[in-house]
């Protein structure tokens, strides 16, 4: 059975193409629901920054990730900048990782 807890983990697989540090991690994410007995599921999301170019690469792998989960149907991405992502939102792991990048 499908649930946002596994929907998340299979997330962290997907990186954000110019930090490469997932997109859970990173708190793009703001939620996950599984909806019609896991048949979707619906991913509120957001980006670094407004505008973003790396948005429908990172559109497609977060589709191609979730539809390969068993009974996964479809996937519907919702963006949303309310709120607006900032650096506080990362993990700790993410923070340390990113403090050494940057």
């Amino acid at each position: 059975m499908v649930t946002e807890e596994i929907v998340r983990g299979m997330l962290m697989d997907v990186l954000d193409p110019e930090i490469q540090i997932d997109i859970v991690n990173l708190g793009m994410v703001y939620g996950v629901d599984v909806l019609e007995d896991g048949r979707k599921v619906k991913v509120t999301m957001t980006l670094t920054a407004m505008g973003c170019p790396a948005y429908d690469e990172l559109k497609e792998q977060i589709e191609d990730t979730v539809l390969s989960l068993e009974g996964v149907e479809e996937v519907e991405i919702e963006l949303t900048f309310d709120p607006p992502w900032d650096k506080e939102m990362m993990s700790d792991e993410a923070k340390l990782v990113f403090k050494y990048l940057f």
